[in-house]
């Protein structure tokens, strides 16, 4: 049963990632300004106007579910996590099969420096279910990314290892409608121990 009230873009938070270049550290469980990262990254979808928000987690998701306030949120066990991030990406489109959402906006939890002003922009630029909108900075194609779900089959179809998305967007660059946003925010990963100088 699908409910009209509902907004037409679910938010799909990517959480699942074991942080092998941080030693094994979720990175869903990194402190960042006190909470868990998983934390911060939902408040920010919220705080840009995704009121369906799932979150796909894997590495250690019984400790995430735990210590992690994630109410009003839909989880997704990703039992494949450590295949990569395509995995991810599979198991969070097919958790929005049948909730009526016509679109996903996919954001990934280790990039902090992406905060709700650059997620409102990409939501803004959904119009309908073949919609495929991203984020930019300088111009170069980065997250949140949003799909439309005429697109989430062949998405499905082409997410592999941790290449996410990369192959079916390349396809079809010309197609994609680019938000600039790298005025106001960075798109920076947290992948490595030094990378960790970017959280408070």
């Amino acid at each position: 049963m699908t409910d009209h009230n509902e907004p037409p873009v679910a938010a799909l938070l990517l959480a699942a990632g074991g942080g092998r270049r941080l030693g094994g550290r979720p990175k869903a469980l990194l402190e960042h300004r006190g909470r868990p990262l998983v934390e911060h990254a939902v408040a920010v979808l919220r705080s840009a106007g995704c009121t369906r928000v799932h979150v796909v987690l894997g590495a250690r998701a019984g400790a995430v579910r735990q210590r992690a306030e994630l109410s009003g949120c839909v989880l997704v066990d990703n039992p494949d996590w450590e295949r990569g991030m395509g995995s991810s990406l599979r198991a969070g489109l097919d958790s929005l099969a049948g909730t009526g959402a016509r679109a996903a906006l996919v954001s990934l939890v280790d990039q902090p420096g992406i905060g709700p002003e650059a997620v409102a922009r990409v939501l803004a630029g959904y119009s309908d279910e073949s919609s495929l909108v991203s984020a930019a900075y300088d111009g170069v194609r980065g997250h949140p990314v949003l799909f439309g779900a005429a697109h989430w089959a062949g998405v499905a179809t082409t997410a592999t290892g941790d290449r996410g998305a990369r192959a079916y967007l390349k396809e079809r660059e010309a197609g994609i409608r680019l938000v600039e946003c790298g005025d106001v925010a960075r798109p920076y990963d947290i992948d490595t121990a030094a990378d960790l100088q970017h959280l408070e």
